[in-house]
């Protein structure tokens, strides 16, 4: 390999820096620094692009990308989200906020989804304490539970204040003989296995490297406007289909018929293709497989090989020399070559990584300008590895360092062989190089000097990038960078044959998924939610092709999201733009809005995805085990609706269960009805005398009352209570006409408003079941104006009244009654 002509000669030096007579550079940090001295680049700014060339800007046809095939019948679960993870709590006492996990709630709900897991190898220790039999036990040990009685309480529990929550004595009995077992090996073994499994998701949510390379590639056809898409969908991704497409310069793409799919045993991470010597290839990794297929002219695939990795594959290459040779990497470190000749050989293997440690298990492999030459990387660096020399040598492509210039933390996440043979191709010993700051091109004559140097500037992880032809003879060559978050950068790449490798225009944002939410109808706040989840889902295929246009260039662009939804996006290179000119605005054309309308209809007819975890609830076996389930019928779902919408309690008129315009006609009380009859009594406070009618019907002429039981609480409850009440005016209402008394008994005088009022006053301290009987005792008392004669009663007897009301009970009744037998209680 020649050196590059190209670079200043004033740098191609014998002997080392500082010892020739050139300027003296050695106070430069990297040779990287060195070579941007001479005139290339000027010294501002390292983003500055150095030569500008006209006719660069695409202009896109639609403000966003268009959904090019209908959604999936399956619905789409876009997994833990980083408010799952975190605690949602904080420290009051920490000065800068910190993300913390969530341990203490995702260990209950692990134990709650996946109890079998959890407590399965202690119920195995714990065998001789439980009694599988459902019958019940004669033995008399507390030390054993019944296991079917037990997951019938334990159904029935509603934890969490739930007024139905309630703790029988086998949970309590369970729960003493395993609390101590409970609470020692259950938090600690799963606590440190869950928290690691968090800290992983965790990691995931910052950065997925499954899908680093891309799942969705463009297979060229026989025709040059022709092809298909190759990508991954259903609900698991485990299903590659094959769509046939026409790309016609000027308008949308056409898609041919249905596609035809094959069905893998695991989600699809990778997708590559390649033609080699007129043979079209198509190799797929997933987490623990990798398969490779021919793709003949009619664009019918026919499976080669299919390997097996058993740590896990984390990237596949296809070679661009021989056909169906084929690299794949593991995550144990180990770099393996394919070919359909000599079968499986490994050719490198470490599981430390190059340049300094990182805990990350990824690893990615490509190929090189040699056949026998190939890259290895890993988040800290790329090294080149000859697979014909001994094991573990080889030379350092590119460092995360200062030779590079990076920045703290900065770790490698892609890195791509971009030579291609043709007349305006870039050189064959370019590679590009791409961390979450900067991409890098580097040659491999060159080792750990990067060429060039460009701050992208994604918010997101480019794990993405496609190198495209030239759009026409003479322009530079387009390369595509994708975020993890589905953000798109075009750039342009110009230095064909030997020349240096420079940008040319500077870079150009293109629209994502989500810019194209307005091109959408307006829909209610559930199902805008749900559109705006599946617009802005994670990016994890990119695609490009040119079709051949006889005017204007067309790039027509392919994404595939995590849902398995493909949106294409065409852009038109307008004409010799001016230095200061802007691509016009795009607008939503008629056909646009209708095909996503169409697209959207379908969306909304997929069911939701269910929930991964929903709080338990408590059992309804018992209380509703005898009434049968009743189907909906009428206006039972519009009143449960219109119920919903108010925030208010569903009501027996909104089901349609008895009419709304009148009440159903209340019970006439009957001559048995005695509730109801009591109960209007006391409402218009006359209980008093419905119990003197009542007692009076029921005695009948000639009959003495019976005793009262529970007299001892009775005279207790008089006796404290007759210091504070005034006798005079403690006198009953008076019968009902309608009901009168036997003649035997004394009819009680009528009692004006005045005093009923104020014996409701002294009555408000009674409890409610003693005042009736309260009442009648008061009724039984003479009263200060009735007295013989119309006489008076001195204020001694109403004293002694006061004092012994059991005695003046007892007087009253001696006059008109029979002696009654003295009370053995002494009352």
């Amino acid at each position: 390999m020649d050196f590059p002509s190209s670079l200043p000669p004033s740098l191609f030096t014998t002997g080392p820096l500082g010892l020739s007579d050139v300027p003296d550079v050695s106070f430069m940090c990297s040779w990287r620094d060195a070579l941007t001295l001479p005139e290339s680049l000027p010294q501002g700014s390292e983003n500055t692009a150095p030569h500008v060339a006209k006719g660069l800007l695409w202009e896109p046809d639609t403000p966003g990308p268009l959904p090019l095939l209908p959604p999936g019948a399956d619905p789409w679960d876009p997994g833990v989200t980083a408010q799952d993870l975190l605690f949602r709590g904080g420290y009051q006492f920490r000065r800068q906020p910190q993300a913390v996990l969530d341990v203490t709630e995702q260990l209950s709900r692990f134990l709650w989804d996946h109890g079998d897991i959890a407590f399965a190898p202690l119920g195995k220790l714990m065998l001789e304490n439980f009694k599988l039999e459902g019958a019940r036990s004669r033995s008399k040990k507390k030390t054993v539970v019944s296991v079917k009685r037990l997951l019938q309480d334990l159904g029935g529990h509603q934890p969490w204040g739930c007024p139905w929550a309630y703790l029988s004595h086998r949970q309590r009995r369970f729960s003493i003989l395993g609390g101590p077992i409970l609470s020692t090996s259950v938090a600690s073994l799963l606590g440190e296995l869950l928290h690691e499994e968090l800290a992983l998701r965790w990691e995931q949510l910052l950065l997925d490297d499954a899908f680093t390379g891309g799942a969705l590639a463009w297979v060229p056809g026989r025709t040059p406007g022709a092809g298909q898409l190759v990508y991954p969908a259903g609900g698991a991704l485990d299903r590659l289909y094959f769509q046939k497409v026409n790309l016609t310069p000027g308008s949308e793409p056409w898609v041919l018929g249905d596609p035809g799919h094959i069905r893998l045993r695991g989600p699809v991470r990778q997708v590559v293709t390649r033609t080699v010597q007129g043979e079209a290839l198509l190799a797929v990794r997933s987490d623990y497989h990798c398969a490779l297929w021919k793709v003949s002219k009619q664009g019918q695939p026919a499976p080669l090989q299919v390997l097996q990795v058993e740590k896990g594959a984390t990237g596949i290459s296809l070679s661009p020399h021989l056909p169906g040779e084929l690299a794949i990497c593991s995550r144990s470190g180990a770099i393996c070559l394919w070919t359909p000749q000599d079968g499986l050989q490994q050719i490198y293997k470490d599981p430390e990584t190059l340049v300094f440690r990182d805990p990350s298990p990824w690893r990615w492999a490509d190929f090189t300008a040699h056949p026998r030459v190939l890259t290895v990387g890993d988040r800290t660096g790329v090294k080149m590895v000859d697979t014909q020399g001994p094991q573990g040598c080889g030379l350092l492509l590119f460092r995360g360092g200062a030779e590079a210039s990076c920045q703290k933390g900065e770790r490698v996440l892609l890195t791509q062989y971009l030579g291609e043979c043709g007349p305006e191709c870039l050189h064959p010993t370019l590679h590009l190089i791409c961390t979450q700051f900067s991409l890098y091109l580097v040659d491999e004559r060159l080792p750990l000097v990067p060429l060039l140097k460009w701050n992208h500037g994604l918010p997101s992880a480019p794990l993405l990038a496609r190198l495209l032809p030239p759009p026409r003879t003479g322009l530079p060559r387009p390369l595509l960078l994708a975020g993890q978050g589905g953000e798109l950068q075009l750039l342009h790449i110009a230095g064909e044959g030997a020349s240096t490798p420079r940008l040319a225009g500077p870079p150009q944002s293109l629209p994502s998924r989500s810019d194209s939410l307005s091109a959408f109808p307006p829909l209610e706040p559930k199902s805008q939610w749900r559109l705006q989840e599946r617009l802005t889902a994670p990016a994890i295929g990119l695609a490009a092709a040119i079709p051949p246009s006889a005017n204007t260039p067309v790039l027509s662009l392919f994404q595939l999201s995590a849902a398995g939804d493909v949106f294409h996006q065409g852009l038109h290179l307008q004409a010799d733009p001016g230095p200061d000119s802007s691509a016009p605005t795009a607008s939503w054309t008629p056909q646009a809005t209708a095909s996503c309308s169409r697209w959207l209809k379908a969306l909304l007819e997929v069911p939701p995805a269910p929930p991964v975890w929903a709080a338990p609830t408590f059992s309804h076996r018992r209380l509703l085990g005898c009434f049968e389930p009743q189907k909906a019928e009428g206006k039972a779902p519009e009143g449960l609706r219109t119920a919903m919408a108010k925030g208010r309690l569903l009501q027996l008129r909104d089901l349609g269960l008895l009419p709304t315009e009148e009440r159903a006609p209340a019970p006439e009380p009957g001559p048995e009805d005695e509730l109801s009859e009591r109960l209007e009594a006391a409402w218009e406070g006359q209980a008093a005398a419905w119990w003197e009618r009542r007692r009076g019907s029921s005695l009948g002429p000639g009959k003495q009352p019976k005793r009262h039981k529970r007299r001892t609480q009775l005279s207790n409850t008089f006796s404290s209570l007759s210091g504070r009440l005034d006798l005079s005016d403690a006198a009953s209402p008076p019968p009902s006409p309608e009901r009168t008394l036997p003649a035997a008994r004394p009819q009680p005088p009528v009692t004006p408003p005045s005093q009923e009022s104020t014996q409701e006053l002294w009555a408000r301290a009674v409890p409610s079941e003693r005042q009736q009987t309260l009442r009648d005792y008061m009724a039984e008392l003479p009263l200060r104006g009735d007295a013989p004669g119309g006489a008076s009663v001195p204020s001694s007897q109403t004293s002694s009244v006061r004092a012994t009301p059991s005695r003046q009970r007892a007087a009253v009744r001696s006059g008109s009654q029979p002696h009654c037998k003295k009370p053995r209680m002494g009352f």
